[in-house]
This record gives structure tokens, C-alpha cells and sequence, in this order.
């Protein structure tokens, strides 16, 4: 179960690193819209996070109040990618918001014990 766990925490890190990248290559590019690696990042982090919340460890599972707030957060940032996918242009407060998003969530899972 800890190569399952460490294989599921690897590919997350995947989806973040697609997602962050694909937003500052936008963010850099000037024409801020959503790019496929930022759906994929984002789609990528709500699968494996899920599949990160299972009960696989031996009592040392994180606390429900931090994987709630992921939850929430990774749900806002899928939510926030999807809808505005299709658009050539996004809301430059928008943008930032789902980069801001990402970087919280990223926080919560190092910094929250």
C-alpha cells in the first residue's frame, strides 16, 4: 500500500506542476486564458487527491478538517478551470485567483500537520 500511496502522491504532484505551469506560461505569454495542461493539472490533482484521502496508512492518515479544506479548494480551482476553458480571454482576477488557489492548496498540504 506505501508504493500505491507514494505512486498516487507523485502523479498529484504532476497535476500541480501541470497546473502552475500551465498558468505562468500563460501569465508570461501575456494572453491570459486556460490552456489544456492547466484542465489536465487540475483534473489530475481532484483525482488523486481523492485517491490520497483513502485510509491507506497504518493509523497516520491526515485529519478530516485538512482534507476537507483541500477538497474544497481543489473543487474551486476544477470548477474555476473548467467553466472559463472555452474562453479566448479570462478575467485577469480570475487567473490570479485560480494560480492564488493553487499555491493555498499546495501550502495547506505541506505547512497544515
Amino acid at each position: 500500500m506505501e508504493a500505491l500511496r507514494l505512486i498516487l502522491r507523485y502523479v498529484h504532484l504532476i497535476g500541480f506542476a501541470l497546473l502552475l505551469g500551465g498558468a505562468i506560461v500563460q501569465y508570461v505569454s501575456g494572453k491570459l486564458r486556460i490552456n489544456p495542461p492547466m484542465l489536465w493539472g487540475s483534473v489530475i490533482m481532484l483525482a488523486t487527491g481523492f485517491g490520497l484521502s483513502a485510509p491507506l496508512r497504518d493509523g497516520d492518515e491526515p485529519a478530516p478538517a485538512k482534507l476537507v479544506t483541500k477538497l474544497v479548494l481543489a473543487i474551486l480551482i476544477f470548477v474555476m478551470v473548467f467553466f472559463s476553458r472555452k474562453r479566448d480571454v479570462v478575467n485577469r482576477g480570475h487567473f490570479l485567483a485560480i494560480v492564488g488557489l493553487t499555491l493555498v492548496n499546495a501550502a495547506v498540504a505541506v505547512f497544515w500537520r
